[in-house]
């Protein structure tokens, strides 16, 4: 073996030692389990609250807490991207509560509902169907896009999710067009204090910001505000949005739209150990007949045309859309009184997008595509 030989032959073998000291080293790393590396890696925020002439802001980058201070001496104040978010929030001032859409036709509304953390499918659901471009910015001019509650719990990705509806929402007001954020159950229950479906992932947050989950979206922080400021039920065009439905106990008694409003708004965040025995609120909040829970849409066998007919014309609209009880695809009920578009995003697979376009509707798939609404058969209860 010539002297190049064997320095050629000396460099591999040194360079298959240091690999394979690598590969050794690395090993009890990679055999850690998923669920502590997620923990290690779960990057969260930003969590702003408004402050005295400023808003602060509050990260968890990787488990490590990040704060920053902006001056507020003009609106709206700019916070840069950071882990959780990658893009620029401009921050608003304090918000005033949303109202129904004037009065008259809309030419196109978007809906969808039961988001639950899954960003990724949202924004690609709004994409394929030109709500946004692909900077994620508004581009559906004066249209209405309309999300029917259940944006919090069970998925990864709820504050991503949030900070784009509140983004979309000044965007699309100043191209003469809204987004309509209803309050669903799980918004009622998470603020609340009902735990039972928040991602593991917000715990591990809150406990390092050294806050309860709920005090996280407090009234003084800036996404607590804006959520005090949401409809449970809304009137865009000549349709009716709720979370639940509109049960005929509910508009048989004394109902009032705008009263059901600011009585939610008033009151979001209560706990349950205080809603129970409030006969005011417990009609807000019950599980079988309030307007954020009620399925009997879907799962009452004894509910009639009739009766959903009279609920319509009761509230002056030609149709309620509601989601909350989950569907294969949306789906249209008792002669198009009802439609439902919860059609399992929250599953993180796949889902739709209701559109009502000049009069025609149709749903909107992942891919872009435009399908005929077809007619939903009865569903079980679910929780």
């Amino acid at each position: 073996m010539n002297a190049f030989a064997v320095r050629s032959w000396s460099l591999g073998l040194a360079l298959y030692a240091a690999c394979l000291g690598s590969a050794l080293a690395e090993a009890p790393a990679a055999a850690a389990p998923a669920s502590a590396a997620a923990e290690a890696a779960f990057d969260d925020g930003p969590y702003i609250r408004y402050g005295d002439g400023e808003i602060v802001a509050r990260w968890v980058c990787a488990g490590k807490v990040l704060e920053r201070s902006y001056p507020a001496k003009r609106w709206p104040v700019r916070v840069p991207p950071r882990c959780g978010v990658d893009r620029p929030i401009l921050v608003r001032a304090p918000a005033p509560a949303q109202i129904d859409a004037p009065a008259g036709a809309i030419a196109r509304i978007a809906v969808l509902s039961d988001v639950h953390g899954q960003y990724d499918l949202l924004a690609r659901l709004l994409r394929s169907n030109g709500i946004v471009g692909r900077d994620l910015r508004w581009r559906y001019g004066r249209g209405h896009l309309v999300v029917v509650g259940d944006v919090f719990d069970r998925g990864p990705q709820v504050n991503q999710a949030l900070w784009l509806l509140y983004e979309l929402e000044q965007q699309a007001r100043d191209a003469g067009g809204a987004v309509h954020y209803l309050i669903g159950n799980h918004e009622t229950m998470a603020l609340g204090g009902d735990l039972r479906y928040v991602n593991a992932g917000y715990q591990r947050s809150a406990a390092a910001l050294g806050q309860s989950y709920p005090q996280l979206y407090g009234p003084d922080t800036v996404l607590g505000q804006w959520l005090r400021t949401r409809q449970a039920i809304a009137r865009v065009g000549d349709s009716l949005f709720v979370h639940g439905g509109i049960s005929p106990d509910y508009v048989a008694a004394d109902f009032d739209t705008e009263r059901s409003n600011a009585d939610y708004r008033a009151s979001l965040g209560t706990p349950k150990t205080q809603w129970k025995d409030d006969p005011k609120l417990l009609a807000l909040y019950n599980g079988k007949t309030s307007p954020v829970w009620y399925r009997g849409y879907f799962t009452d066998a004894a509910l009639a045309q009739a009766q959903v007919d009279d609920i319509a014309a009761r509230l002056g609209v030609a149709r309620i859309v509601v989601g909350h009880t989950t569907h294969h695809h949306i789906a249209s009920y008792f002669d198009g009184r009802v439609i439902g578009v919860d059609s399992g995003i929250k599953n993180g697979e796949s889902g739709e997008i209701l559109l009502i376009e000049d009069g025609r509707f149709s749903r909107g798939t992942t891919d872009g595509a435009r399908l005929p609404l077809l007619p939903g058969e009865r569903l079980k209860d679910e929780d």
